[in-house]
């Protein structure tokens, strides 16, 4: 199972920070996700959106092993 982290407002949306989710990949874990709840899949589509497998971001697709952590990072903003 992988371990997968909410941050900032996509946490806040979805209602939780931390949770294991079974899935081999990339894909397959935004396709849990999206039947779980709809809106946090289109949130996690959205622009600026991030995705770090084990601490790296990644673009695209990724194979997800069972200890693997999956973090989505919402848009970053400052000055």
């Amino acid at each position: 199972m992988a371990r997968v982290l909410l941050f900032g407002r996509l946490a806040d949306q979805a209602g939780w920070r931390d949770r294991s989710i079974a899935a081999a990949s990339l894909a397959a874990l935004r396709d849990v996700l999206a039947a779980d709840d709809p809106d946090l899949a289109e949130a996690l589509d959205g622009p600026g959106v991030q995705v770090a497998v084990d601490k790296a971001i990644v673009r695209g697709e990724a194979v997800l092993a069972a200890a693997t952590e999956v973090a989505f990072l919402p848009p970053m903003s400052g000055g």
